[in-house]
């Protein structure tokens, strides 16, 4: 049986939105939220822009302060909203890193390359000389495809792939056994994209790391994830391993999603049909009732506005919350 490194109930992430005393809004960014990862494996996260995909990230990494919930680490409670456990993060950050979206925006554009990636080692006290420093920064650069002669260069002298790496060899430098992967591709070249990808596979083969892979291609999700995870406006819709979500969902949201997946085979292309969505993602701002995709869904009816869908096992491993998700072809 899989260790689980990550587990995660009933996640929440509120932004307040202006209004003040009864009338006070909030964004539901994240709304009851609920999964695991196992030790080893990579978890998938996909959905359209706006899902909260990367606030599920950043909040479980605790950059964002959750606002209800509970975030476990290797069995140790790390944040519990009930008990009011806030863990001290900073011997957690060595072990939980993240790779932002923005290769360019998340770097500082007044320090090297070498400072980059060795201010976590200095904060961690990683290093016991200046010697043993340029030594692992040099090995972390080497790592991710990179050379010495790049330590001493900035930001700005990279292309978007290179700037990449640095941020990668940045996560790598405190050796960490779970990385948060915030879209790391989608403001890459298409050329440059499986170069990524197969590096973060070779990275989690030599290291045993734990991913959750955040992303909106869903073919690419599929082809580096163990299982994969759909969210829409703030909540996990349906959770399946990879192969078992591609082709047998169950979810009418997922399987939209699956049939805009691009076919190589024009046959197969010409026989598959679209299943396209009418309609826009509600306002995070004021959600429908009930189901929060019945506003756009072909099969909803007065239990879908009535009744939020529980969130149940279908079959061993294949999580989904709808109504009728059985009665769905």
């Amino acid at each position: 049986m899989s260790e689980k490194l990550i587990q995660v109930e009933h996640l929440k992430q509120y932004f307040p939105a202006g209004g003040f005393g009864k009338n006070k809004k909030f964004v539901k960014a994240v709304d009851d939220v609920s999964f695991y990862i196992n030790r080893g494996e990579t978890l998938g996260l996909v959905g359209e822009s706006g899902c909260g995909k990367t606030t599920t990230g950043r909040t479980l990494l605790r950059l964002y302060e959750p606002t209800a919930g509970k975030i476990v680490y290797d069995n140790e409670v790390i944040f519990d909203s009930e008990k009011k456990i806030k863990a001290n993060m900073l011997p957690y950050r060595r072990k939980m890193q993240i790779v932002f979206q923005d290769p360019y925006a998340s770097l500082d554009p007044r320090m090297t390359v070498a400072d980059i990636v060795g201010e976590a080692i200095d904060i961690h006290h990683l290093a016991a000389n200046k010697q043993e420093r340029y030594e692992r920064i040099i090995e972390m650069l080497r790592r991710v495809g990179l050379n010495s002669e790049h330590a001493n260069r900035y930001p700005h002298e990279f292309s978007g792939g290179q700037r990449q790496r640095v941020g990668i060899a940045r996560a790598l430098a405190v050796d960490p056994e779970f990385i948060v992967c915030d879209e790391p591709i989608s403001a890459l070249d298409v050329s440059i994209q499986a170069q990524v990808v197969n590096m973060f596979e070779d990275l989690q083969k030599e290291f045993g790391l734990t991913y959750l892979f955040i992303a909106h291609d869903l073919s690419v999700v599929k082809h580096i994830s163990n299982r994969i995870g759909v969210m829409y406006l703030g909540h996990l819709v349906e959770l399946a391993d990879s192969y078992e979500l591609t082709k047998h969902s169950l979810h009418p949201y997922t399987k939209s999603l699956i049939s805009a997946i691009p076919v190589a085979d024009p046959k197969i292309a010409r026989s598959s049909s679209r299943i396209v969505l009418e309609g826009d993602v509600p306002s995070p701002l004021n959600p429908p009732s009930g189901c929060k995709f019945r506003t756009r869904c072909p099969y909803a009816d007065e239990r879908c506005a009535a009744e939020v869908p529980e969130w149940r096992e279908a079959e061993k491993g294949h999580f989904v919350a709808c109504h009728h998700f059985d009665q769905i072809q």
